[in-house]
């Protein structure tokens, strides 16, 4: 992933998510497309084919009519199994991060202090 790399970030705590883009935006690097619904980010992911998502587990806790994140990655990775995902939760359990792997999440990063330069060295990885 050489050059600018465009990252779609799906959360749909609105605070974490514009705090996780403003961060990344600071990477002259990064292209960042922000999103609220795994809804949205498929939709614009026709649009604009990203190198790299951070998506959030729990994609419903605020609408539970809308797609979780496990559902999302696996649209996300039936149509483009290629695409680097991250997969984002509070959520610290094993079982949790070893299922996200198995449906194809590259990574699993908790939702903690660290969890912003966790994500910038997994960025920094795929230089």
């Amino acid at each position: 992933m050489a050059g600018i790399k465009t990252i779609f970030v799906v959360d749909d705590d609105d605070f974490y998510l514009l705090m996780l883009k403003d961060h990344l935006d600071k990477n002259p690097a990064y292209k960042v497309h922000a999103f609220s619904t795994g809804e949205a980010c498929l939709d614009y992911l026709f649009d604009e084919k990203p190198d790299l998502i951070i998506l959030d587990y729990f994609l419903n806790d605020t609408n539970p009519t809308a797609a979780s994140g496990m559902v999302i990655l696996e649209k996300i990775k039936k149509v483009y199994p290629s695409i680097h995902v991250i997969m984002l939760s509070s959520q610290g359990k094993y079982g949790v991060a070893a299922s996200t792997i198995a449906k194809g999440a590259r990574h699993y990063v908790v939702k903690d202090n660290d969890s912003f330069r966790k994500i910038t060295a997994i960025l920094e990885s795929y230089s």
